[in-house]
């Protein structure tokens, strides 16, 4: 595909995900995008030991959630429909959500990642999803708590007394907190709608955890 030709120019891939990813990031350009990977593929893996899965997948996927920042965002819908990605409404009108797709596209074809908890955790790291699995919540949360604006995250302190109950309280923690402000956002996204309603549906189950 011409376009993967194009992303790999000048790429030397070593075969080791935390240093092909980086590489592959400042190439172009991204080296914030590559520190914020850095920090949320260890804080996954943090999380992964602390709520009993596997730390090594875990922070793959962390190292690899926004390697789709190669790809400018004005380009994005295009590139998603040259590599058969089903787009939404709401990512047309908002490309830079469909990153996350994207990712998972990269992931998968660039770095040869076939483990689909680890593929699938990536998918859904910005919006998570309904019946989320226990990768994509500690993925979601590790980019909640790592994240890559400036300052403190205005949710923080509250999400990270919620892991003391489970990764699902935290995960709706930061979910409410977006729920909240949904009518400043520029969209509100399906997958995020479902997570948070299918938290809330089963947060009293969560309460003695």
């Amino acid at each position: 595909m011409e376009t993967y030709a194009q992303l790999r120019e000048g790429w030397l891939q070593v075969h080791d995900v935390s240093t092909d990813s980086e590489s592959l990031l400042r190439l172009h350009g991204c080296e914030h995008t590559a520190l914020h990977s850095k920090h949320v593929a260890e804080e996954a893996a943090r999380l992964a030991n602390r709520f009993g899965i596997d730390p090594i997948c875990a922070r793959i996927a962390g190292y690899l959630h926004d390697i789709s920042a190669i790809i400018p965002n004005h380009q994005r819908i295009a590139i998603a429909e040259e590599l058969g990605i089903k787009i939404l409404p709401e990512e047309r009108t908002f490309p830079m959500i469909i990153h996350q797709k994207i990712s998972k596209a990269i992931a998968r074809d660039l770095f040869s990642i076939q483990d689909a908890a680890v593929l699938d955790a990536i998918e859904c790291h910005t919006t998570l999803k309904a019946q989320p699995s226990r990768m994509d919540l500690v993925l979601f949360v590790a980019d909640k708590i790592a994240w890559d604006q400036a300052g403190t995250p205005p949710y923080l302190h509250q999400l990270q007394s919620a892991l003391d109950k489970s990764i699902e309280h935290a995960a709706l923690v930061y979910l409410s907190y977006m729920w909240e402000q949904r009518e400043k956002l520029r969209v509100v996204h399906p997958w995020l709608k479902e997570a948070y309603s299918y938290l809330c549906q089963t947060k009293p189950s969560l309460e003695g955890r």
